[in-house]
């Protein structure tokens, strides 16, 4: 696959990862090299990885506990600390090795530390890959907040090497397909249709379309880097997936629900949601509905948890003046932002999940 530039950085694929890698850290005499990994990519992932690194700079492993509730400033902290004990400089390099809560915090270490310090992330989920790969979000939760606190700023280079997807749950594979699929309801109806038949999907064909969905953020990004306008739209399905994923996080009596798990619910509501204000059509609602629940389980979501999921609506960071601001779809691949949406359509759109 053909690497990506984008406005601040290189996007390389599989082996090219590991040419580029060793070319950069040539090029940029780094004092001392800091890998920060959790326990699954520290036993998956950080072996073949440093096979593959040519550099005679001390390498130090940081090692997190995986999970969204350590994505959080007490991790900061911790890494921050191990940082100065080991002698960590401005001119030190961060490589951050796992899915998107090592990417989102280690960038948010690194921009931070010492007022900035360059940093490399290397996604190794689905999701991290078409997600946190594009677009220089950094950050951690507040509490069961999702990503209150961070930054946009772009690493030095994204290193996507699909092999690392062998180490995957299915679970984990589902819920990074989850941000593929907004892709495609977002900007192409052709890109949506081939999510039509996973059956047939071979490796190389999700090869392509990883590429093709960083190429979609891509394109995103760059026409609005810091979220005024276009990019707002990815966050279809957000508003709820959301609130939904952090009351499920928050509360004792759930099963904490994986990012793509929650953001399918947000999307098959903004749908319904869609169909009501902006005249997405109900046959289009109705497929996009059928399409995700044959590929992701049924979440329980009773009349008791609407409230207190609505009520989190009020922390969503597209939010302004007061005004919960929703993304909706007049058709596949014709979004529309900033949209109001009362509570008694949000009500008809939990239901219309259930049924």
């Amino acid at each position: 696959m053909d690497s990506i530039s984008t406005n601040d950085c290189m996007i390389h694929f599989n082996e090219s990862c590991y040419v580029a890698l060793n070319k950069h850290l040539i090029d940029n005499n780094f004092s001392k090299i800091f890998i920060l990994v959790d326990e699954n990519t520290h036993a998956h992932c950080l072996p073949p990885f440093l096979q593959k690194m040519a550099t005679n700079v001390t390498i130090e492993i940081i090692e997190i506990e995986s999970g969204e509730v350590n994505k959080t400033i007490d991790t900061c902290v911790g890494v921050w600390d191990t940082l100065s004990e080991l002698n960590a400089d401005r001119k030190s390099l961060l490589i951050n090795i796992g899915g998107g809560v090592i990417t989102d915090l280690g960038g948010f270490v690194a921009c931070t530390f010492k007022r900035g310090i360059a940093y490399i992330n290397v996604p190794t989920s689905l999701l991290s890959m078409v997600d946190a790969s594009v677009g220089g979000k950094t950050g951690v939760d507040l509490g069961h907040l999702k990503n209150q606190i961070g930054v946009i700023s772009n690493p030095n280079l994204v290193l996507i090497d699909t092999q690392f997807l062998n180490t995957l749950p299915k679970n984990q594979m589902r819920s990074g397909m989850a941000e593929m699929l907004k892709h495609g309801l977002i900007s192409s109806a052709s890109y949506w249709n081939k999510f039509r038949d996973l059956s047939k999907l071979s490796l190389d064909n999700l090869d392509e379309l990883i590429h093709e969905s960083v190429l979609i953020k891509k394109h995103v990004v760059e026409n609005d880097p810091f979220e005024d306008n276009l990019r707002k739209t990815l966050n279809y399905g957000h508003t709820l997936g959301h609130a939904i994923e952090s009351y499920f996080l928050s509360n004792p009596t759930k099963t904490t629900l994986l990012h793509g798990e929650a953001i399918v619910i947000g999307m098959i509501l903004a749908s319904y949601i869609s169909t009501q204000l902006v005249g997405l059509s109900s046959k289009t609602t109705k497929d996009i509905k059928d399409l995700f629940l044959s590929y992701y389980d049924k979440v329980v979501i009773d009349e008791s948890d609407y409230p207190p999921i609505i009520d989190l609506l009020k922390y969503d960071k597209k939010n302004n003046h007061g005004n919960i601001n929703f993304v909706l779809l007049e058709a596949i691949g014709k979004p529309t932002i900033d949209c109001l949406v009362d509570e008694a359509i949000i009500l008809d759109a939990f239901k219309f999940y259930d049924e």
